[in-house]
Formats: structure tokens, C-alpha cells, sequence
């Protein structure tokens, strides 16, 4: 019994019902007839590979600017600031890199992570990237610029800097996902890796679900290093102690939420829907009544960087109030979306 009929054993689904992120139907259809991706899957492992050592290189580059950021930024750059971006490259290169060698070796649970990293990249690419469009001309804009060539100069490093995250963060994710989705590479895995494994337990929209929220427990954990864990709750702040209290409380959570969704359980879906439902008026009240710049100067960011992020205008007002409730409304989305694969009881394989 493969794992299509497992969960519409416990699901009654049909299997077209699946989203496109999750598995080619016509896999099912037609499981001997396929052409061999094993070479492809060797090539793609290499350079997720490397994309993996790439995000290692950002933690030395990083920690480099650091040893020099008293001459070269003033002192703008601190050790607390970055410790949240070192703690995304170093997962994202564990991960990268793990995932790169089950690639290589034709996993069929490497194939099922590598689809739903894709297509992750690929959202969370598109999102920064019209953020950027907004955020970074106003940035240039407020660089010093006495004379025509400079301004010239500013639109340069506008168009090639668009270019290149376009490539990163859109071409080659969206590369990436056709790659990975295609039947012929699942069927390469399946082949060469015929034995059932802890992908295979769970629908992959829910699978994904599931594993952004572990991501999310490992930011609530690493928030209290940063030495100024600063929590918007019901129109004030949480700093210190009852910010860190109310970040393990939500790492504690979210890691329940993730293991009850990975079960199939409907419990851990209405533990996040009722918690968002909290967190949500919280802070949509706290960013109401306080400008964000204030939660930054409570963090202990250097005015310089304060006084640049004012001079966006992105954050400024209660324009962040909006940003979260607009940010908030595809996650809802995709949390009803993901209801119809969880059949209330804990699925037994």
C-alpha cells in the first residue's frame, strides 16, 4: 500500500485534490513508465550543496563585519543583532547541505523537503522581493549624492541589484520546484529508494506547515540570546524576563502545534488558530498605540540604524499594524487550506 493510499484510507480524499506543491497526480497513474532523474538529482544535490556552504559563508562574512564594524560601521553592528540572522544561515546550511546529499543518493524523503525548500524559497523570494522594490530606492535615495553621475551611479546599483535578487530569489527557486515536482524525479526516487520514510506519513502542504512552524520554535529559542528580547503584548512591550517567558511559551507551542499537524491531529490546528487569534488583536493593538521604532530603541539598536529605518518610512505610524495584518491573511489562508487533510484522529500506518 503506497502512502496515496494510507491517507485516503484516513482521509477519504481524492487524490486530484491534492495542491501542485504536494505531488504530481499523474505519479500515481503511471509508476513503471518514467525516465531516470538520477543524474539530475546528482547535479541539483550539488548545487544545493553549495547553496548550503554559501549560507556558511554569510556567518563568517558576517562575523567578519562584526571584528571590523568599530572602524568601518561606528559601532552600529552588534553581536546581539546579528545572532538571529547567524541562526537562519545556520540552519539553512545544515539543512541545505543534508538535503543536497539525499539528493545526490536519490532519497525519496530528500525529494519530498527539496519540493516543499522550493517552493518556500520561491513565496518567501517573490515576498522580499516586492518589499525591496519599495524599500531599497528609498534606501539609495537617502545616501549621500552631490552631482548627476551620482545619482546615475544609484540607478546602476538599483537595476543589478533587482537582477540579481530576481535570479536568486525567484529563477532559481522557480527552477528548483519544476525540477523537484516532476513525476519523472519522484518516480527516480521511489525507485531507488522504495522503502517507506517519515515523509510519507503526512500530506506535504501539512508536512510544510508542520516544519515552518519547527523553524518558528528555533527563532522563539534564540530571541532570549539576543540578550534584548523585546515582545508586543496587548499595547505595551514585554522586555527581560516576561519577554523571554513569552517566548518559550510560544516555542512550547508551536512545537506541540507541529508534532499534533505531523500526526494529523486536528487539535494542533485549533491550537494555532486560536493562538493567532490572540497574538493577532495583541499586536495589532501594540502597534496602534507605539511606533516600531520604539520596540527597536528598547532592543538596544543603535540610533544611527533607528534614524535610517525612520527615514524609509516603512515602519513609521501604525503602517506596521497594517503591514501584520496584511502579512497575517495568507497564513490564515493556508491554515484553513490545510483543515481538509486532518481527519480529527491520529493517523496509524
Amino acid at each position: 500500500m503506497d502512502k496515496f493510499e494510507v491517507i485516503r484510507k484516513y482521509q477519504n480524499m481524492p487524490e486530484d485534490q491534492y495542491p501542485y506543491f504536494s505531488e504530481p497526480a499523474e505519479a500515481a497513474s503511471s509508476p513503471v513508465s518514467y525516465k531516470d532523474r538520477s543524474a539530475g538529482l546528482m547535479v541539483f544535490g550539488i548545487m544545493t550543496i553549495l547553496l548550503g556552504c554559501l549560507a556558511g559563508l554569510m556567518i563568517v562574512l558576517m562575523l567578519f563585519a562584526l571584528a571590523v564594524s568599530p572602524q568601518a560601521t561606528k559601532g552600529q553592528l552588534t553581536f546581539s543583532t546579528i545572532v538571529p540572522a547567524i541562526a537562519v544561515y545556520g540552519v539553512a546550511a545544515v539543512v541545505l547541505i543534508w538535503l543536497g546529499i539525499g539528493s545526490i543518493q536519490a532519497r525519496r524523503w530528500a525529494r519530498a523537503l527539496m519540493l516543499i525548500f522550493s517552493w518556500s524559497w520561491l513565496i518567501m523570494g517573490m515576498i522580499g522581493l516586492a518589499v525591496m522594490v519599495f524599500v531599497l530606492p528609498k534606501t539609495m535615495a537617502n545616501l549621500p549624492s552631490n552631482s548627476a553621475n551620482g545619482d546615475a551611479a544609484v540607478g546602476v546599483v538599483l537595476v543589478f541589484s533587482f537582477l540579481i535578487m530576481g535570479v536568486m530569489f525567484v529563477v532559481l527557486p522557480a527552477i528548483w520546484t519544476f525540477f523537484y515536482h516532476s513525476r519523472h524525479v519522484k518516480a527516480t526516487c521511489e525507485a531507488r529508494d522504495p522503502a517507506t520514510r517519515w515523509t510519507d506519513a503526512c500530506p506535504l502542504p501539512v508536512l510544510a506547515f508542520s516544519l515552518w512552524l519547527l523553524f518558528s520554535v528555533v527563532m522563539m529559542l534564540v530571541a532570549p540570546l539576543t540578550g534584548h528580547t523585546v515582545m508586543p503584548f496587548f499595547g505595551m512591550f514585554l522586555t527581560g524576563l516576561p519577554g523571554i517567558l513569552f517566548c518559550l511559551v510560544l516555542a512550547a507551542i508551536w512545537g506541540f502545534a507541529a508534532w499534533s499537524l505531523y500526526k494529523l491531529e486536528r487539535r494542533g490546528w485549533w491550537l494555532i488558530l486560536i493562538v493567532m487569534w490572540v497574538l493577532m488583536p495583541s499586536a495589532f493593538l501594540t502597534y496602534a498605540q507605539h511606533d516600531v521604532t520604539e520596540m527597536y530603541q528598547l532592543m538596544g539598536y543603535p540610533e544611527a540604524q533607528i534614524e535610517q529605518m525612520q527615514k524609509i518610512g516603512l515602519w513609521s505610524g501604525n503602517r506596521m499594524m497594517w503591514l501584520m495584518a496584511l502579512s497575517m491573511a495568507p497564513f490564515m489562508a493556508y491554515l484553513f487550506f490545510i483543515k481538509k487533510y486532518l481527519p480529527g484522529k491520529p493517523q496509524k500506518v
